[in-house]
Order: structure tokens, then sequence, then C-alpha cells
């Protein structure tokens, strides 16, 4: 009997672990709450999000694999009963469905996407359900409401120095038949009120990607050296980012509209004549990290006689030869490259890599109202809208195909006018006198979105330059990430020495 002990505890363990349950399956119904009392529009986008990560669900949209989002459009919706189970018609963002979770701990979250211009899903007029935590062990069903209303954003903090800019834009709301409103943010210096007839050179800054005007706030933290004598005496201005389809990229765009021309005709002589600029190319600067770093240097290529002078950080890919890293032009696939391995899009500053582009695409592509990353409102639907012709479905035509990564070549041609090193090559001769002494680029040699690449071929194109010999500053920190060496008030003593230069 001693010697059966073994084998019946062996087999008690295969039973056991037999029936424990490896996978637990999750149905959620949901339906507007009677508390709403805000329009509800019939058509738009409905997620399901179970997450391990944040309390609030619908705020954890950047690539991971804490955050599974479930997503479908409903074309009349009478906001009743709508079940999310497995057998619902729906993209993820993961290769898990509904009836195959893991078992564990879980917040769980319904969001209605109901706003089609604001390029956020958590924009203003959306509805939402309270976010409940759930402990999945087997199947489990859930009721969860949309019960609450996303409000619109908070206004700017009170403060004498800070004022807040909403301009409405004759040319893009004529570009799109209805009112297109830019918003921005100006820190005024602290002679401003004292001296009304003083006039001051500006600051323009361009956020990271989808940055709003609202983050003038963090200069508040700095109010007792802006108002010292330390301080350079200059107008700051946030630019807004928010496009329809993403960052608008301060550009003329043929998906969004004549956004670069808004700005440079319309919002800037606005600015600068309401809060007193000197309004002149030389005492006009534009800078930023990232997003911030691509469009402050591409404004200052593309205006080469508006912009005085760029300070671009960590910028979004100049050469398109190494768009991160796919050469759009010659590889044929954006998600595998030539050895059959799937590309990273992201590491960290060892070179470990975190995501693949692959995965970061997919969940653009739930985001998108179209299952597609070019309505996503992400990183690759603003360069969608950007650098692509427009479709015959009146969308951007995407690079690559959301699904399967095949690039488009026609289309990568349509991207060259915005290869950033490409135009600067191709446009030398009358673009390099304009733009001597006007660039200050700063990029990180373990960019954690590899972005070191295309800096890299761009120094060397400039390096190579005659007639005139390009004096632009490319400064390369060794071991470091992206936007590792950017901050406020660093950028503002950068111009404020340049300014000194030119007196």
């Amino acid at each position: 009997m001693n010697r059966c002990l073994p084998v019946f505890l062996f087999i008690c363990c295969i039973l056991t672990t037999t029936f424990q349950a490896e996978s637990a399956s999750l149905s959620v119904t949901t339906k507007i709450s009677k508390k709403i009392t805000y329009k509800f529009e019939k058509q738009g986008r409905i997620f399901l999000f179970v997450s391990k990560g944040m309390s609030e669900p619908r705020f954890n949209t950047w690539p991971n694999k804490s955050n599974m989002i479930f997503a479908t459009n409903l074309e009349n919706w009478q906001g009743k009963d709508f079940v999310f189970n497995e057998t619902t018609e729906s993209i993820k963002s993961v290769d898990i469905s509904l009836g195959n979770i893991p078992p564990g701990q879980y917040k769980i979250q319904v969001l209605w996407d109901q706003n089609n211009w604001e390029s956020s899903i958590n924009a203003t007029g959306n509805l939402y359900s309270k976010s409940i935590s759930v402990t999945l062990t087997d199947d489990t069903s859930l009721v969860l409401p949309l019960s609450e209303i996303v409000e619109e954003p908070e206004k700017l903090m009170q403060n004498k120095y800070l004022e807040e800019v909403d301009f409405v834009s004759p040319v893009l709301s004529k570009w799109w038949g209805k009112k297109v409103h830019l918003k921005a943010a100006v820190f005024l210096p602290r002679t401003w009120f004292d001296e009304p007839d003083k006039k001051y050179a500006v600051r323009y800054n361009i956020a990271g990607y989808g940055g709003r005007y609202t983050r003038a706030a963090r200069m508040l933290r700095h109010m007792d050296w802006w108002l010292s004598d330390d301080a350079p005496e200059i107008l700051t201005v946030f630019l807004d980012g928010e496009g329809p389809f993403g960052d608008c990229y301060q550009l003329d765009s043929e998906n969004s509209g004549p956004y670069g021309t808004a700005l440079t005709e319309e919002l800037i002589p606005y600015i600068e004549k309401e809060f007193r600029g000197m309004g002149t190319p030389e005492t006009r600067f534009v800078e930023g990290c990232s997003t911030g770093g691509w469009v402050s240097l591409a404004l200052q290529l593309f205006y080469p006689d508006f912009f005085g002078g760029c300070f671009s950080y960590s910028p979004d890919q100049v050469d398109f030869e190494n768009c991160q890293l796919i050469n759009i032009y010659e590889d044929e696939n954006a998600f595998y490259n030539e050895y059959g391995y799937l590309r990273p899009i992201v590491r960290d500053v060892t070179g470990e890599p975190m995501i693949s582009q692959k995965d970061f695409i997919q969940f653009e592509n739930v985001l998108g109202r179209s299952n597609s990353y070019v309505t996503s409102g992400g990183q690759f639907s603003a360069f969608s809208a950007l650098f692509s012709p427009k479709g015959e479905d009146g969308l951007p035509k995407p690079l690559f195909d959301p699904q399967t990564g095949e690039i488009d070549h026609e289309v990568a041609e349509y991207w060259r006018k915005h290869d950033l090193k490409d135009y600067v090559e191709k446009h030398w001769k009358t673009l390099g006198p304009k733009i001597q002494g006007k660039i200050w680029i700063w990029g990180a040699d373990m960019d954690n979105f590899y972005l070191n690449p295309a800096l890299r071929t761009f120094q060397e194109m400039l390096e190579k330059t005659e007639n005139p010999k390009s004096d632009a500053s490319i400064h390369f920190t060794p071991m470091t990430g992206h936007c590792s060496e950017y901050n406020d008030l660093k950028v503002i003593r950068q111009i404020a020495e340049k300014l000194k230069e030119q007196n």
C-alpha cells in the first residue's frame, strides 16, 4: 500500500492540474445610463478595456501588454444593451480573445467614442463607464453602463503672466467648411505690464506628440526665476498639437488642411500683434523635442525666411531611408526586416527591444475608426495625414498594409517631399544660404525610438554641402535616451544667447 502512495499522489497532481482554470471567459454588457443627459450620437465606436495597469484603462492606449483593447463600430445603436464577448465581431489589440483571457486581477472599462472631430478617444462628449476591479478565474459576466461624460478640458490656471489664445482660423475653417479653432498659451515676460511700448522676441514651443497648449502651466513652477533679472525677456508661446488625425504637425496637409498656412499667416501674426512681439524673422524662434523637434526643424526648412532659428531635440525621423528601422523606399515590409525578424520600434537605452512595429501598429489599428492606424489619432495616423495623399475613401492612404505590413512604394514616393534630408539636399542651392546660423539639433545615440540613424545621415549630408558649407550644429549624447537633453529653461537661455549674438 505504501508503494502505491506516490503513484496515487502523482495521479492526484495530474487531476488537480487538469481541472485548474487555464483561461477565463469575459462577457460585458453596456448601455447608455439613464443619468446621461448629454447628446447621444447613434454612430460611433465602442471600446472595451481589460487592463492590469492604470486605474482607468481608457487612458492606457500606448502599445503595451498590460492593456487589452477590443473595439467595434456601431452605426445605428439605440444605446440599449450591447454585449462584448468572444462572439462579438471586434478588432483587438493583442492576440487574446475574450473567451481566452489569462486568469487574474483586471480593471474593466467601456467607452463610447462619438466625437469624430477630436483625435483622442477621450475627447469631449464621449461617454464611458466607471472602471471596476474584477478577479477573473472562470466565466464572468458583467454589466457596465455608460454613466460618465468626458468634460471640456480645464482652462489654464489663472495667472497674471499667462494668457490663453482661442483663434478661429479663416483658412482652416474654409477648408473644413466649419469653424476651426487654433489654441495657444502665451507666457508674458516680467516687464510686459510695466513697459507698454516694449516689444519682444518670441519663442514658439512645439510639444511632443499630441501635446496641448495647456502644458504652459508647467512654467508656473519656474515663476520665481521667470520674474527675476536672470530670466531673458522673451515671449513664450505654447502651440497646440491637436489635429483631426492626431498631431497636426503645424504644416499644410492634403488630409488635415493648411495648418502651416494658418500658423504662419494667421496665428503667429495675430499673437505677435496682440502681445507685442517684434514681428521680425530674426526675433522669431521655434523649438521642441520629439515631434516638436521634427516640427521645429521642418518649419525652419519649409519657411526659412519666416523663422530666425530652430532648436530641435530628438526629432522624429529626418530621413525616410531610416524611418526608424524602415527604409520606406526599398524595404518590402514594415513589420519584418530582410532577415525575417520582427522590427522593434521602441527599446531601452541598453538596446533591449521593448515593442515591435507590428504590435505598435495593431494598437493603433484598434483605436482607428476604420480599423486602421490611419484614423487612430496616434503617431502613424498623424504621419499618414501629413505625408500621404488622400485615398479614394477620403482617408489618408496608408504607407503599409495595417495587417500585413506590406509597403506601398507609390505612397512612399509621396512621403519623399517631407523627407527632410532629401528636401535639404535637393534644395541646398537656394535653401542653404537662408538657413545659415539657424539650425541647432541635439540627438541621443541610444534614442528609444531608433531616431539616431536618421539624424546621423542628415548630419553626414550637411557635412558634404558646399556654397555655402553648412554651419548647422548637431550634437549627439552617448548612452542617453529620447529627449534626455531637453528642458524649457535651457532652451530659453539658448535663444537669449542667440539674440545677444545678433546684437
